[in-house]
């Protein structure tokens, strides 16, 4: 559920999980709307490894800037994400692009809403790097699958994969932890993507009326 929270699932807050996994509390997630029983989020029991997918999250308000053409040396990576830090930019997704003639690209992802101030950071940044260019796309989305299943289940990222290349969807950027699989789409194929991954690892849930 952390993971789910923190990849833009809009249902938990991280910290409130955070809380809830430190002291050993159990979370009952219930609806105002209607008379069901609801979630329980709780620690984890061996049935859960059964469920290899048990979530689809999705983060449309996402941005990503790449800095081309920068040196291939010790300590860059620090001097972009360093004075990030600082200004309480938080980076998601971080891709470094194989070197080439001693220079190589570093492309990452923020919340859509930091990219006046990591622009403004990254101009200093740049021009002390003597960077080609920053480019900002402000145009993408991120879907995410998580699972706890997903550890002791080979092949989950590949099938993701697959579908969304049968939907005719376009990954950007990839990150991956021991529970979870992010892919960074276009914004407007993100809704497509998430009905994607629902039927790929059958998630979908019936209209409450059957349609």
């Amino acid at each position: 559920m952390l993971e789910l929270a923190g990849a833009g699932a809009q249902v938990m807050q991280p910290r409130s999980i955070e809380v809830g996994k430190k002291f050993g509390v159990d979370i009952h997630v219930r609806s105002s709307f209607i008379e069901e029983e609801g979630t329980l989020i709780t620690a984890e029991v061996s049935r859960m490894e059964n469920v290899v997918v048990s979530g689809v999250a999705y983060d449309p308000k996402q941005a990503k800037i790449t800095l081309r053409n920068i040196p291939d040396r010790p300590g860059v990576a620090a001097r972009v994400f360093g004075p990030l830090a600082e200004e309480g930019v938080n980076v998601d997704m971080i891709i470094q692009s194989a070197p080439e003639s001693g220079r190589n690209d570093i492309s990452f992802t923020i919340a859509r809403g930091d990219t006046k101030k990591a622009m403004k950071v990254l101009d200093d940044v740049s021009g002390v790097l003597k960077a080609e260019e920053v480019v900002l796309d402000d145009k993408v989305a991120k879907v995410s699958i998580v699972g706890v299943g997903m550890r002791s289940h080979p092949g989950i990222a590949a099938k993701l994969f697959r579908a969304l290349a049968d939907g005719g969807v376009n990954i950007d950027m990839i990150s991956t932890s021991e529970i979870k699989v992010a892919c960074m789409v276009k914004e407007d194929d993100g809704p497509k993507a998430v009905r994607i991954a629902h039927k790929a690892f059958g998630l979908e849930k019936p209209h409450p009326k059957g349609k």
